[in-house]
């Protein structure tokens, strides 16, 4: 087992990494519980419910299940009012716990459904997805989607353990994968550029998901999110730089419709976009712009960003949540492994926007 520690003006807590884990979540249920609310998606339910399920139950609370519909485009008020529904019809109370069983969207909605109930319950995060282990579940940021932009709608709020299960990843599609590494590439991006050059010298194992590879690529991802988190939990400066390439990445979902592209395949591609737009406004080298689309590329990302059109695209980042002012950030790198958020010259976006092929 490797455990790392998050710790943040909201909560400490721990990040337990170890294969077999979700038959012992009994222990993470804090002694005074009343109840604990199981909630994931069909799909994870079919592969793990029953186990998870069972090892709940050992913990003598009372436990129900809650299954939500799967994919980004049910991240909504709607689908968020399903878990507050069966929680006041089963009266739990504040000091029930929910339990996250799932990847990205089952995480943050349930995160923001045990950020707003009773105005306040615990919640502990099981993720299921490799980018969810490396990435959405550790930090507190919760949310749902809403049609104008992504994300909008949420809050921070800690979860009281996270538990990464390295045997789920077998079970995962390729695609997945790929999604999940290229939350993983980006740290190394933005803070270690070693880490970087591991994931080039690794990428192949990385994609066989060979288990000392992606143990060790889930460790460094999560103990780099935690120095970030735990020195700006609220995104009031250093915390932005993880959103590297989400302004494009984002955009790109918002624009082909949630669900369309993974999330991490739409911020692997943004990557690639704000590779280039470092070139421009720092004069990042080609051949660092070169190596991380190679990279993204190696671990089955898309890197030909999709044509939305250049005022299209403009719309769809000013109502990011890193606009200031109707004013777009983008988090470009002065050098490999250092990145800042700023503002840029509306010359400079542009030309990335005009390289982008039209179709």
């Amino acid at each position: 087992m490797s455990i790392v520690h998050v710790e943040t003006p909201g909560g400490n807590y721990p990040i337990t990494i170890e294969p077999g884990q979700l038959g012992g979540l009994d222990a993470l249920i804090p002694g005074n519980a009343t109840a604990i609310a199981l909630v994931t998606n069909p799909t994870i339910a079919a592969l793990y419910g029953d186990t998870v399920m069972e090892a709940l139950q050992r913990s003598g609370k009372p436990v129900i299940r809650i299954e939500l519909p799967d994919g980004e485009q049910y991240k909504t008020w709607e689908t968020l009012n399903r878990i507050f529904d069966v929680l006041l019809q089963h009266q739990l109370d504040r000091k029930a716990v929910l339990v996250a069983l799932g990847g990205g969207v089952i995480g943050d909605m349930v995160g923001f459904a045990a950020a707003c109930y009773m105005r306040g319950v615990r919640f502990i995060q099981v993720p299921t997805t490799l980018l969810a282990q490396v990435d959405s579940s550790v930090g507190g940021k919760t949310a749902i989607n809403h049609p104008l932009g992504k994300n909008m709608i949420g809050a921070f709020y800690q979860p009281v353990a996270v538990a990464i299960d390295t045997r789920v990843l077998a079970t995962l599609p390729d695609r997945e994968i790929a999604a999940g590494l290229a939350e993983v590439i980006k740290y190394g991006l933005i803070i270690d550029a070693d880490f970087f050059a591991w994931c080039e010298e690794n990428v192949q194992a990385l994609r066989n998901r060979d288990p000392a590879a992606m143990a060790y690529a889930i460790q460094r991802s999560c103990e780099l999110k935690a120095w970030v988190v735990s020195q700006d939990e609220r995104e009031s400066g250093l915390r932005a730089i993880l959103n590297f390439g989400h302004t494009f990445g984002h955009a790109i979902e918002a624009g082909l419709g949630y669900g369309t592209w993974l999330h991490g395949e739409a911020v692997g591609c943004g990557m690639v976009l704000a590779a280039e737009l470092s070139a421009r406004v720092y004069g990042l080298p080609a051949s660092v712009v070169e190596r991380v689309r190679a990279l993204v590329q190696a671990i089955g990302c898309p890197v030909q960003a999709p044509d939305l059109g250049a005022e299209r695209w403009i719309d769809l980042m000013r109502v990011d949540k890193k606009a200031e002012g109707g004013q777009l950030r983008f988090v470009v790198l002065e050098e490999l492994g250092k990145a800042v958020s700023r503002a840029v010259p509306d010359d400079a976006l542009n030309a990335v926007l005009e390289r982008i092929p039209q179709v």
